[in-house]
């Protein structure tokens, strides 16, 4: 069997290793773009704050680590054309030369790449690049881009703008590292996977540590200026100019698709590549998964949610399939969580105008009990607002806000395990949960929220 892998992140990665482990005589070829097999995106503002100081320590493995696994790794080499009839695909090669690779199975795992639609000088004729000082982040060779850019250039201020996770945790980052930064947000609020006004707690943090939030502003362009990059935008009280020494733009993904639509594979939500529970594409021993495809989601069904955590799920099940296996996707309830400065949100599920969005009633409650007993020392509030079918009391998601350290990020993997289960929220004060002063009291903090519901 000649398993053949494009791509090399958390899918093509994870499909690599599980079809080895299962038939260890799979010959299993990645074809990667890039020098980074493996490498984790979503450290990125964490070594650019200083966290993570060597940029090789965001590597998932080590390269040395899948050869030894059995994956043939092919770096440097940018995946062109699939012809599917004839089984092959073709490349070019770091030296600039075209190759032609034949398989038997293929696995497609081209991920997702930042989008820039509409603002002029990040895409078009125009586009300004590091050297101007304005960067997109989504990949190792960007980060490399800024890190250069903060050593050499010696910024004092930059313009971030999109507020979703990894802006928020870019805003920590060049905060810590003594840059005056500005957060340039196109909806109502920061963090919009939050319903507004628990959002509007991340937005007080990020005023808190001195950065300057513009809601409902929407960025029209960047353009070089005579001293450094400008930012453009429209805001609540008109049109703005923002000079700055830095820009960082993370607004978005959109799926990297060309090479399986050519192809001839049809796409589904969000313009993803369609793929059914087993991960195949409809064209012959063709299977795909990650970012570029699109994902069942337990309640809503077929969407797209690029996440790290499904491309790995997606990518094993693509892995298994592809050398015969039966394996089903089980669906994801896009469970989420960030930390800003000194708090940390999550979310799991479906908020409820969200739910609402599908046709499914829905109503809420909301509680901000502490998350271990107040008599212990360091005790501190989380907010928790649990959605449930106002009828039979079924969890359908929730959201949490909380200081770090308040176990946020597993309460909500709490809650996604019910969800998962199907449990009502009057049955999470059923659930058998830990209790120490120090760490949780008789009733958990979702229990006591969940006890709000009747």
């Amino acid at each position: 069997m000649r398993l053949l892998i494009i791509g090399g992140s958390d899918a093509g990665i994870m499909a690599g290793l599980r079809a080895r482990q299962l038939d260890p005589q799979t010959d299993v070829t990645l074809v990667v773009a890039d020098q980074y097999p493996n490498y984790s995106i979503c450290g990125i503002p964490y070594h650019l704050a200083g966290d993570v100081p060597d940029w090789h320590d965001l590597a998932h493995r080590a390269q040395a680590d899948l050869e030894a696994a059995g994956l043939a790794l092919r770096l440097g080499t940018r995946a062109t054309n699939i012809d599917a009839p004839a089984h092959t695909i073709t490349v070019t090669t770091p030296e600039g030369d075209q190759d032609t690779i034949g398989y038997d199975r293929l696995v497609v795992a081209t991920g997702a790449g930042p989008a820039a639609t509409g603002i002029t000088g990040l895409t078009g004729p125009d586009t300004l690049g590091p050297a101007d000082g304005v960067h997109q982040l989504h990949t190792i060779d960007q980060m490399h881009g800024v890190q250069r850019h903060l050593t050499t250039g010696h910024p004092r201020s930059a313009v971030i703008i999109g507020a979703g996770y990894i802006g928020l945790e870019m805003a920590e980052a060049l905060t810590r590292r003594g840059l005056d930064v500005t957060m340039l947000q196109r909806g109502p609020e920061v963090l919009s996977t939050l319903d507004a006004d628990l959002a509007s707690l991340i937005h007080d943090e990020l005023a808190h540590h001195g950065v300057h939030v513009h809601t409902n502003t929407t960025v029209r362009s960047v353009q070089r200026g005579e001293h450094g990059p400008v930012v453009v935008s429209d805001g609540p009280t008109g049109p703005q100019q923002i000079r700055t020494d830095l820009i960082i733009a993370v607004v978005g993904v959109r799926p990297n698709t060309r090479l399986l639509t050519s192809a001839g594979a049809t796409t589904g939500p969000g313009a993803a590549i369609a793929v059914d529970d087993q991960m195949r594409t409809g064209l012959p021993d063709i299977y795909a998964a990650g970012d570029g495809v699109t994902t069942k989601h337990r309640l809503l069904g077929d969407t797209w949610l690029p996440l790290g955590t499904t491309a790995h799920k997606q990518g094993r099940i693509a892995g298994e399939n592809a050398i015969g296996g039966n394996a089903t996707f089980a669906g994801i309830l896009g469970t989420q969580v960030v930390k800003v400065f000194n708090l940390v949100a999550a979310r799991t599920g479906l908020r409820e105008a969200e739910a609402h969005g599908a046709d499914l009633s829905a109503r809420s409650v909301t509680a901000t009990p502490d998350d271990h007993k107040a008599y212990y020392p360091g005790s501190h509030p989380i907010t928790i607002r649990l959605t449930g079918n106002p009828t039979t009391g079924q969890l359908l998601g929730a959201q949490l806000v909380g200081t770090y350290g308040t176990e946020i990020a597993k309460r909500s993997d709490v809650l996604a395990t019910a969800i998962f289960a199907g449990l009502t929220i009057p049955q999470l004060s059923d659930l058998d949960l830990a209790y120490t002063p120090p760490l949780a009291a008789p009733w958990d903090a979702i229990q006591a929220t969940a006890q709000h519901w009747q």
